[in-house]
């Protein structure tokens, strides 16, 4: 690897620590700010409290009409037959001269048209034809169930791409005994004729210098697959590689269109590839903290979706084989390896890199353990480790502030600010907007003015405005939601919009909480180095 792109280890320097301090700082002042001018001057505290709502009223709309328009756009390109027009770019000159002219009421197509004249224009070898382009899959697991991994392959094998150019690689680790290892030979045995190959990458347990979590198991999975690529003597740039949790469940075309997309690109190296994470496989049996924070979840990556200027790495993502290689895959320095990769690849291409949103959902699974108690600390534990990419914030001002820096300053330092704003609101606003229209009455000792008498009055009618963005959740999360399974009765329909009035409680106590949480421990110096596994639990 030539270029030095790894979180630091041990001791940090100062720069850095202090970087690491300034998101909970920044959380606990936002909070403290607001006391403290109460205390001295009701007005300005009250004024201070307007603006931080009238900006979070302005963001639910800008969420809602998101919403709304990224589940349009995902529904549209999930109709699109994407193996279809893949296998068009394969003689692109033909498929265009026989489709020149057409109108379809279809997602892209006229940039189909473009892209079929653009290759059939462009000279040999410029554009890898379908036919050569192999899937890797890399299902990652650890100590869950035949019953949670076999429908993940099976959903692999579902897919509409064909299986012979698709080798799926299962990472288990050595941590996971006896076991693992016993799941492992069996899903082998049962799944290796159904694709290209089946490759079992065991990851050693103690590797030194590797926090314990899954960086470690996919980079290993890489490296085996490295390897089998050159004793097989598949190029690396024709190989894509997707990585997927014990529970993902890729939508049919994913595959396809992530191909197609891979092959339209020139900058294809420089790009990976982000589907819409959608937390609805058991949807029905979760209960219903976790089936709010699940949906919430899948809103914030439609929107993301719909936002390519702020979109990175989540979850599951595929990226072309030869940039792993030269990047040396993952991090294996934090538990946030998906998020972290983005700024990873960002810096390793000096800035030219891009995350293309892919209009396919991945499923998973909402958090679900085998009583309450131990689902809702499940989904504490899950949260606090998404929260936990606050670690990003120093990772990336040591770049920005370094001589290493060939990023210009005017592409960095949004990028900068949206990942510091991101971290900081979700863990200040939403005791903010609950509590803050009490905090200038309960603290101002002088006489009680116009304006604080009356600032929760104001307040809760701003909210209730905002709490239309809550309805249209709603709404879509009915649609978004998968075929009730028999064995529940219609009642749990109405569960299903009930459990929206959990949400304020939810925004507090596991969304805020868990974010103060991260950043409390980052700031302490109490880093995260083990990747706390979530429950996968499956009801029968």
């Amino acid at each position: 690897m030539s270029k030095v792109i790894e979180i630091p280890t041990g001791k940090r320097t100062l720069k850095y620590r202090f970087f690491e301090i300034l998101p909970a700082t920044t959380s606990y002042t936002m909070i403290a700010l607001l006391i403290i001018l109460s205390i001295h001057s009701s007005v300005v505290a009250s004024a201070y409290l307007l603006v931080i709502v009238i900006m979070n009223l302005v963001k639910a709309v800008g969420i809602a009409f998101r919403t709304v328009q990224g589940y349009k756009t995902l529904k549209k390109g999930m109709k699109v037959d994407w193996s279809k027009r893949l296998g068009e770019l394969e003689d692109a000159q033909a498929s265009y001269e026989r489709l020149a002219g057409t109108e379809k009421d279809e997602y892209d197509y006229n940039v189909h048209l473009q892209n079929l004249r653009m290759i059939a224009a462009a000279e040999t070898g410029e554009f890898p034809k379908p036919s050569q382009i192999y899937h890797a899959v890399i299902v990652t697991m650890y100590n869950e169930t035949i019953d949670v991994l076999g429908p993940t392959l099976d959903s692999v094998v579902a897919t509409s791409y064909p299986k012979e150019r698709m080798i799926l690689v299962l990472a288990y680790e050595e941590r996971g005994g006896e076991a693992a290892e016993k799941v492992a030979f069996a899903l082998e045995k049962k799944y290796k004729k159904k694709f290209h190959d089946f490759i079992l990458a065991k990851h050693p347990d103690g590797i030194k210098g590797e926090v314990v979590g899954k960086g470690g198991n996919i980079t290993n999975a890489g490296k085996v697959l490295k390897k089998y690529t050159e004793e097989n003597g598949i190029k690396y740039s024709d190989v894509i590689v997707t990585t997927l949790d014990s529970d993902n469940r890729p939508h049919e075309c994913y595959f396809d269109q992530v191909a197609y997309e891979y092959i339209v690109h020139e900058e294809r190296k420089k790009m990976s590839y982000q589907p819409v994470s959608l937390f609805t496989n058991n949807i029905w049996d979760a209960p219903a903290v976790a089936r709010v924070v699940a949906q919430m979840n899948s809103f914030w990556n439609i929107i993301s979706a719909m936002r390519p200027h702020t979109l990175r790495n989540f979850a599951s993502h595929s990226q072309p084989l030869d940039a792993l290689v030269e990047m040396n895959f993952w991090s294996t320095h934090t538990i946030v390896e998906d998020g972290h990769q983005y700024w990873r690849s960002l810096f390793y291409f000096d800035g030219d890199y891009e995350v293309l949103s892919i209009k396919a959902p991945i499923y998973q699974d909402a958090v679900l353990s085998d009583t309450l108690f131990k689902t809702l600390k499940a989904q504490w534990v899950q949260l606090r480790r998404w929260d936990y990419g606050a670690s990003d914030v120093a990772y990336v001002a040591d770049y920005l502030f370094s001589k290493k820096r060939k990023m210009s300053l005017l592409s960095l330092v949004p990028k900068f600010y949206r990942l510091f704003d991101g971290h900081v609101t979700l863990a200040a606003m939403a005791p903010i907007i609950a509590f803050g229209g009490w905090v200038p009455l309960i603290f101002n000792t002088q006489p009680r003015d116009l304006i604080s008498h009356n600032l929760p009055i104001v307040v809760s009618f701003i909210q209730t405005i905002a709490a239309l963005g809550l309805f249209i959740s709603l709404i879509l999360s009915l649609k978004m939601l998968p075929p009730k399974p028999k064995k529940y009765r219609r009642t749990r329909h109405f569960a299903m919009i009930v459990q929206w009035i959990l949400a304020p409680v939810i925004s507090i106590v596991y969304c805020s909480m868990c974010a103060f949480y991260s950043q409390t421990r980052l700031a302490t110096g109490l880093y995260m180095e083990k990747f706390d596994v979530t429950d996968k639990a499956v009801k029968k």
